[in-house]
């Protein structure tokens, strides 16, 4: 089954500009499902345009680890809200994605998504990079989201 953007006017088409919305933004919101029941959980995230991927770190245990077992497919969304405008109407740009979620093991690939997570979430990245260490992160529980569709939508207000 396949959908479109109702609002043709307000669809972003560039995907140097949906990837640029997944780099702005701080959180994204991901929906999980296992057994017909779906879980939605925000996570900040750290996003890779090279390997068009997110990384994230979360608990060793937990609901979504749980459902990531069962069901690796995920969807999610990100927003940058603008708030309400002159006109009453609300400015935003917002990306959707799906994508297949999968944990990280490999210590030089929790490295390197660590590194991008910290420089999109921090004011300092170097200074908090250079207090990771190498055991401390081998015990760190990290995932990445590898994007296979993007879709946008903005107000028109929004377009900067």
């Amino acid at each position: 089954m396949s959908f479109h953007v109702r609002r043709k006017d307000r669809e972003i088409t560039d995907f140097a500009a949906l990837r640029e919305v997944l780099k702005s933004t701080k959180y994204v919101t991901v929906a999980l499902c296992m057994d017909d029941e779906p879980y939605l959980v925000s996570l900040s995230h750290g996003y890779d345009e090279k390997r068009n991927c997110l990384y994230f770190h979360c608990a060793d245990v937990g609901k979504k680890l749980v459902y990531l077992k069962a069901n690796s497919k995920v969807w999610g969304q990100t927003v940058e809200d603008y708030g309400v405008t002159d006109e009453c109407d609300y400015a935003y740009k917002s990306v959707h994605f799906k994508g297949t979620m999968s944990l990280i093991n490999d210590l030089s690939e929790k490295q390197h998504a660590m590194e991008v997570l910290v420089r999109q979430l921090s004011e300092t990245p170097e200074e908090k990079l250079a207090k990771i260490q190498p055991e401390k992160l081998a015990k760190t529980t990290m995932s990445k989201i590898d994007i296979t569709y993007m879709s946008g939508k903005q107000h028109k207000h929004s377009i900067l």
